[in-house]
């Protein structure tokens, strides 16, 4: 929970602001939000397990597919 004057702060400053930075601090605030609540990812610990399980081989050819299938840019995506 947010304390009264932490919030009180940023709000008195916010009103200080054009609106432009009011825009700035609000994406600010929401990315900031929004990657708290994210799901943390896994520790590295509990991946040794799949340490060594691809040959060089198999491993270049898992690089390749990644490398050909992140290349690609869909326009109509957008």
């Amino acid at each position: 929970m947010t304390q009264p004057s932490i919030k009180q702060q940023i709000l008195d400053d916010l009103d200080r602001m054009p609106p432009e930075l009011q825009r700035r601090a609000q994406e600010l605030v929401h990315g900031l939000a929004v990657s708290t609540s994210r799901p943390k990812g896994t520790p590295g610990k509990d991946l040794l397990r799949f340490a060594g399980i691809l040959d060089e081989e198999g491993a270049r050819e898992m690089e390749r597919v990644i490398e050909e299938g992140c290349e690609r840019v869909d326009l109509d995506a957008w």
